[in-house]
C-alpha cells in the first residue's frame, strides 16, 4: 500500500458488525485509520443501514449482471469495482464479510485483508464460511480452532497468514456457541492486524507476512 495511506475501503454483504466493531476502535484511538467507504454487494445488505448511521459514505455494486456461481465473472466485477474505489484513493481493501470472489483487477492495484472463522490452513476455501466452518470444526473432532486474518489472493483463504488467535474446543459446544468465542477473538485480532498493516509493518515475503518491529525498538 502506498506509504501514509490509511483510508481504508470496508466490502460487505451482510450485517456489517465487523465494520462497526472497525470504526468503534477508529474512532477510540486504538485504529490508526479512517473508514473512506463501505461497499456492499447486496443493496439490501443490514451493513448500508449500520454504515450510513455511523456517518460513512456507502456504495452498492451488485453482483447482478456479473453471472451466477462457476459463470460467475470476478474479472469484471472486479473491474467495476476498482473503478467504483478509485475516486476514494483507499490504502487498503477490508473485507468484513464480503461474499465476492476477487480477482486480479483489483487485487493487482489494492492490497486486502480478511478475517476468517477458524486456524488457516485448515477449514479455508470455497464453500468454507460462516457457520458452514464451525459446523465442519465439530464434525472434525478438533480440539483448537479460531480466527485468521490474512491477505486476499486469487484462492480463498490462501493468502499469507497476518496473525491468528486460537480458541478451545469444548466438549458441549454447538456451532453457535464456538462461533460466539471465535467472533470475540476476531474482534480483537482484525483491528490489530490491520493497525499493523497500515502501519506499515508487514513485510510479505513469498508465501509469508513477517511482523516487523516498531521504529525504534
Amino acid at each position: 500500500m502506498t506509504p501514509g495511506n490509511r483510508r481504508l475501503a470496508v466490502l460487505l454483504s451482510g450485517g456489517g458488525t465487523t465494520m462497526v466493531n472497525l470504526q468503534e476502535r477508529i474512532r477510540s484511538g486504538v485504529l490508526p485509520a479512517e473508514i473512506a467507504v463501505v461497499v456492499s454487494s447486496r443493496d439490501d445488505a443490514p451493513g448500508l443501514e449500520r454504515a450510513a448511521g455511523l456517518g460513512l459514505e456507502t456504495r452498492v455494486l451488485s453482483r447482478r449482471g456479473f453471472g451466477r456461481g462457476d459463470t460467475f465473472d470476478a474479472a469484471g466485477y472486479s473491474t467495476a469495482l476498482a473503478d467504483l474505489l478509485a475516486p476514494f484513493a483507499p490504502g487498503l481493501l477490508v473485507l468484513a464479510g464480503f461474499m465476492t470472489r476477487l480477482a486480479a483487477p483489483i487485487l493487482s492495484r489494492w492490497p486486502a485483508v480478511n478475517v476468517h472463522p477458524a486456524l488457516l490452513p485448515g477449514f479455508g476455501g470455497a464453500g468454507f464460511y460462516g457457520h458452514r466452518v464451525h459446523e465442519a470444526v465439530l464434525a472434525a473432532g478438533v480440539k483448537l480452532t479460531g480466527a485468521t486474518v490474512h491477505f486476499v489472493d486469487a484462492d480463498y483463504d490462501r493468502g499469507p497468514i497476518i496473525t491468528q488467535e486460537a480458541v478451545a474446543v469444548l466438549e458441549d459446544d454447538t456451532a453457535e456457541t464456538l462461533a460466539s468465542r471465535v467472533q470475540a477473538a476476531e474482534r480483537r485480532i482484525y483491528p490489530a492486524a490491520i493497525s499493523l498493516v497500515v502501519s506499515g509493518r508487514v513485510a510479505v515475503e513469498g508465501r509469508r507476512a513477517r511482523i516487523m518491529p516498531e521504529a525504534g525498538r
